[in-house]
Formats: structure tokens, C-alpha cells, sequence
């Protein structure tokens, strides 16, 4: 269904910034979702162009607050680091959550910081 080496990519660099290949529960999903997700979310970052990771990683952690979607917001917030994100540049990214998204979306970010913070410092 996807060009095998765009899809390989989009993997690869799902693998660098996530940390695993994303398959771990897909013989429980329809036949063929894990490869369109992947292809569909990471086949963007694969695909170059003028964003870095790190830019990329800022967007998503942005868009993924800024629409209620948690799970993703610390999925991506864990990985961060991985893809060039600093904390200063996170806890920057709380102000302008909060300013465009109101203080209940800003509220909910930080509160998910505060434990993958915690628990990044527990190891």
C-alpha cells in the first residue's frame, strides 16, 4: 500500500525519536492501520524539508496539547530530548500553550511535564 522505502524511513525515524517501532500491539489491529499511522505521522518527519526534529517535536507537542490528545502530549514530551528539545524551550512552550489555548489546556500540559519530569529523575 506504501512505497516500502519511505516506509522504512518514516520507521526508522519513529524509532529514533520514540524509541521502538511502534508494532508491539499491532496483531491486535486492523489489518494494515500500523502501517498507514506510520507512514501517515512520521512519514512527514522522514520526508525532510526545511523543519528540524526539533522543531517538528515543538509542533507536535503544541498541537497534541493544544487538542486534548494527553497520551500523545507525553508520549512525544518523553521523547523530546531525543530530538533536540530542551526544557527551557518545553516550559516556553507551556506560556504560549496557555495563552492561545486557554489555562485549562496549559493546566493539563504541565501537569503531565511535572510527572514525566519526576519520573525522568527518579532513574
Amino acid at each position: 500500500m506504501y512505497d516500502e522505502a519511505a516506509q522504512r524511513a518514516a520507521r526508522a525515524v519513529r524509532r529514533e525519536v520514540i524509541g521502538d517501532d511502534g508494532t508491539a500491539a499491532a496483531d491486535t489491529l486492523p489489518a494494515g492501520y500500523q502501517d498507514f499511522v506510520t507512514a501517515t505521522a512520521w512519514g512527514v518527519w522522514a520526508r525532510g524539508g526545511p523543519l528540524s526534529r526539533r522543531d517538528r517535536s515543538l509542533l507536535v507537542l503544541a498541537m497534541t496539547a493544544a487538542t486534548g490528545r494527553m497520551g500523545a502530549f507525553r508520549i512525544h514530551l518523553e521523547a523530546a530530548p531525543r530530538a533536540g528539545v530542551t526544557d527551557a524551550e518545553i516550559d516556553e512552550l507551556l506560556f504560549q500553550l496557555t495563552a492561545y489555548c486557554g489555562a485549562p489546556a496549559g493546566n493539563e500540559a504541565s501537569l503531565i511535564l511535572r510527572q514525566v519530569r519526576a519520573a525522568r529523575e527518579a532513574v
